[in-house]
This record gives structure tokens, C-alpha cells and sequence, in this order.
């Protein structure tokens, strides 16, 4: 699959692992609860955890490189990785991403049962633990409407194209793997 302009975004059921599942899901519950300084208050207004860098989300990142490379046909460079604790009425508001977000994949950790789709330019992808969508982040606008259950985590990955525009992004400008700026 070329990415251009028939590539908007791929649903790739169980693109992690199930123990990877579990051990990621494990341990972002236990980062959530012991969270006491990192929380998102721009895009969901209920105060998520989040963690910009963190390195286990980084191992997947760099472990998953290729295969996001040969699913989008693009050599690409990673930039950095994220994860996110949504909580009850947590929203993420319709917007398209920063430079270094050229290729995202989202990909479903853990959650209470309750169903939460992530809209794709316009449509609803429905993930379930382990299951990602690689979409063009910074092309295609994306959301989650109103979290009505308890907890939804997740993982976000993000690339450049090795020979594009935003190669400058490698590593999201920072010295190393798991710098949280």
C-alpha cells in the first residue's frame, strides 16, 4: 500500500502483542493511580493522565517502526510516543496533529468494557486491546466524542517519512529516547 493519496488510515487488528496487552495495560493502570503531575487539561477538560516520552511507551515505538513501515510502504523515522489515561467524560476534541505525527498509530491498551470508537476523518474505528489504526495524523482530523465509562488507556506512536518534509522531527528533536522534554 502506497501512502498518497488512496492511504488515509488502517485498522490492524492485534498490532501489539496480547502479553504486551497485559504487561502495558498493568502498567499504566498502576501509572495512573500514581500520578500526581502529569495531566492533560488542554484537550480533555476532566485532567487525564498522560505521559509524553515514557519509556515503555518508547520501546514500542521503536519496536513497531517496521511494521508501520511496511504496512504504510514508507521508510520511516520515529518521533515520539505517548499514552493517555482517559477518564469518565473525558473528550479528545477534533484536530489534526503536529509535524512530527507525518504517520500515527493509535492502539487500544486496556479499558472498563465501555465501548469508545476514535473517529478517522469522519468515521468511527472501533479498537479493541491490542487492535491499532495507522492514519496520516497530521492530514486527517481525528476525536473521540464524550467517554461515558471509567477508564479507556491508550498508546500513541508517531513517525515521519524518512525522505519527506518533516524528517527534521526524528526523535521529535530531542537527545535521546525517553526525554520528556
Amino acid at each position: 500500500m502506497e501512502i498518497g493519496k488512496d492511504f488515509k488510515y488502517k485498522l490492524v487488528k492485534n498490532f501489539i502483542t496480547k502479553d504486551e496487552v497485559d504487561l502495558f495495560g498493568i502498567y499504566a493502570e498502576i501509572k495512573h493511580k500514581t500520578n500526581f503531575t502529569s495531566f492533560d487539561l488542554k484537550q480533555s477538560n476532566v485532567g487525564d493522565t498522560m505521559f509524553y516520552g515514557d519509556a515503555a511507551a518508547e520501546a514500542l515505538l521503536l519496536k513497531y517502526k517496521d511494521k508501520v513501515s511496511q504496512i504504510t510502504n514508507k521508510k520511516l523515522l520515529p518521533t515520539y510516543s505517548f499514552w493517555r489515561m482517559y477518564t469518565k467524560n473525558a473528550i479528545l476534541k477534533p484536530h489534526t496533529d503536529r509535524p512530527s505525527c507525518e504517520i500515527s498509530v493509535t492502539i487500544m491498551l486496556s479499558s472498563d468494557g465501555t465501548k469508545w470508537p476514535i473517529f478517522v476523518d469522519g468515521n468511527a474505528v472501533e479498537l479493541n486491546p491490542g487492535d491499532g489504526v495507522i492514519y496520516l495524523g497530521q492530514e486527517l482530523k481525528h476525536w473521540r466524542e464524550q467517554f461515558k465509562g471509567d477508564y479507556h488507556s491508550q498508546v500513541f506512536l508517531h513517525y515521519v517519512d524518512e525522505e519527506g518534509k518533516n524528517k527534521e522531527w526524528y526523535m521529535d528533536k530531542r537527545q535521546f529516547w525517553g526525554d520528556s522534554k
